[in-house]
């Protein structure tokens, strides 16, 4: 800058040192720094940012041809993939679902597993948008609602699991329906989405599309009595408590449609989309054709994500010509690079863990086999519930959950599971199992503090406690930063026989859920002072490992 080059000479001098030494990652680097900004700058249109991608693509493949076990160009290449499925942020999903029709009924103290389509008592229900990208600019202006019992103005959309930028995949509000919704009467809800083009996805894109949902919802009468301070039977996750003939009931049926994404769209350009998938074919072949001469761990790996991405563009909807997802390909690649390169086991394991949970939920067919019902005849309760059972897959963490935000019940036991960062968008779990995992502190849970209806959580036989030096811990601010929250209140809980100052971090997790079970035991952090704690903290908390509060 110094020396007034322009953008377009330095490209040209990262040419010339390119073809000097192909493992120049430098020149590599700032070569995709400078088309960058050559985009931003120039304003370019898409058909001659797309001429310029696909001369990228066949210049890096020179150098990957040559000497493919250096791994400068494959990083260029990750980028140049990086740019391509950059697409224009779209909502993919949403609770309600587009087309239903929900019967509601009120949670009670007797019915710890209600049906999908529950109020509270304060007669608020969930209002879920799921976005194919990170976006923000969700308010009340980009998105409104049309009811006859609501006004829009009222509407207050947060996002759940933002970034630091504020640009969210999941966000989500609360309907709060006034008192003349009568028993039996429909409530017709249609929510447009992307009025204006204000929602942006981090990528800089705009939603332009216009997108509604429509649902209807039929509510009981408010004053409908509820039971209070009724005995509540625990809950098992035993084996025996379900059963695999879930797949024939009403409820599976009912499934089927919820779980596809249909969102009606008022347009949609598929250009961009079009030419992504002719890109990521062509990149396929030519990454085949490699590996055929050479076992290149790096290759594997760029082929595993080139075969990724050709699923998410599959699974959005855009035209395939007949191409098959490859879900087993993908997920034998990432165990052999698990072999190949030891070192990075974990993060092959996050990465086939994604994969795995994409395949999982990728037809209602594949759903359904992981479907129990539960069958608890002690357990007095309105409607059957089915539980999604995913324990013992040797999942490290959780991915996409865009067709899963029906879910109430979850098993996720027996896995490695690290990190539980997109369950928030869950917001009907009721029931959560997440035992016999590897997650090693407690703000490693910080995402349950979004789910309001969570009422049973096991976390038992986890790592919590168990490391020394717990660097995870400092990821959640502690209440001496005052970064998060500034009413921290422990005064009601000095003589509680706990040290605050070293259990700052289960105030911060737990304190604003309504537990009704909790299950703790087999980590290194329990004691009996964390249990009295812990039944101080959460005045709704009934059975604390098999201990009944009374």
């Amino acid at each position: 800058m110094l020396k007034k080059i322009s953008d377009e000479e330095e490209l040209q001098y990262t040419t010339d040192m390119i073809y000097d030494n192909f493992s120049n990652y430098s020149a590599w680097h700032n070569r995709s720094v400078l088309l960058s900004h050559l985009f931003e700058k120039r304003g370019e249109r898409q058909s001659h940012k797309e001429s310029v991608l696909e001369e990228e693509f066949e210049f890096v493949r020179n150098a990957l041809f040559t000497d493919p076990d250096d791994q400068s160009g494959w990083f260029y290449h990750l980028w140049l993939l990086d740019q391509t499925v950059k697409l224009e942020p779209f909502l993919l999903s949403s609770w309600p679902p587009h087309g239903s029709s929900r019967s509601v009924d009120y949670l009670d103290g007797r019915n710890l597993f209600p049906s999908m389509h529950s109020l509270s008592k304060d007669r608020m229900f969930p209002l879920v948008l799921y976005f194919s990208e990170p976006v923000e600019g969700v308010n009340s202006s980009t998105v409104t609602i049309e009811c006859e019992y609501y006004a829009n103005e009222d509407v207050i959309w947060r996002p759940l699991s933002a970034n630091k930028f504020g640009f969210s995949q999941v966000w989500f509000t609360y309907l709060n329906l006034p008192d003349e919704v009568h028993s039996l009467k429909d409530c017709h809800v249609k929510v447009f989405v992307a009025q204006f083009p204000d929602i942006v996805s981090s990528s800089g894109f705009s939603c332009s599309q216009t997108s509604h949902i429509v649902f209807s919802l039929c509510v009981p009468s408010h004053d409908r009595e509820h039971a209070e301070g009724q005995t509540v039977p625990r809950f098992s996750w035993k084996d025996k408590e379900f059963y695999s003939h879930a797949t024939q009931s009403h409820d599976a049926s009912l499934l089927r449609s919820l779980h596809q994404l249909k969102i009606a769209e008022e347009s949609k350009s598929k250009a961009a989309s079009d030419w992504s998938m002719k890109i990521i074919s062509n990149e396929i072949a030519h990454c085949r054709e490699l590996l055929s001469s050479t076992n290149c761990k790096i290759g594997k790996l760029t082929l595993a994500r080139l075969l990724m991405a050709q699923n998410k563009l599959i699974s959005y909807g855009i035209p395939n010509d007949g191409i098959e997802v490859h879900y087993e390909e993908i997920l034998g690649l990432y165990h052999d690079l698990m072999k190949l390169d030891p070192v990075h086991i974990c993060c092959y394991e996050d990465e086939s863990s994604l994969v795995l949970l994409k395949q999982v939920t990728s037809s209602m067919e594949s759903i359904l086999r992981y479907c129990y019902q539960y069958g608890d005849s002690t357990s007095p309760r309105m409607y059957p519930c089915l539980c999604l059972r995913l324990n013992g897959l040797s999942l490290s963490q959780i991915g996409s959950v865009e067709r899963l935000l029906w879910i109430q019940m979850l098993d996720l036991s027996h896995n490695k599971i690290r990190s539980i960062e997109g369950l928030e968008a869950l917001q009907l779990l009721s029931c959560l199992n997440l035992s016999n995992n590897k997650i090693c502190s407690f703000t490693a849970l910080e995402p349950l503090r979004s789910l309001k209806s969570l009422k049973v959580l096991n976390i038992s036989y986890n790592e919590i406690g168990a490391h020394a030096v717990n660097t995870r811990r400092y990821l959640c601010s502690s209440p001496m930063t005052h970064t998060v929250e500034n009413d921290w209140n422990f005064k009601e809980f000095t003589n509680s026989g706990v040290k605050l100052t070293n259990h700052w971090d289960v105030f911060f997790i737990f304190r604003d859920l309504n537990l009704i079970q909790l299950d703790i035991m087999g980590n290194a952090v329990v004691n009996d002072q964390l249990k009295s704690f812990l039944f101080k903290l959460m005045p709704s908390l009934k059975w604390l490992d098999g201990e009944n509060r009374n």
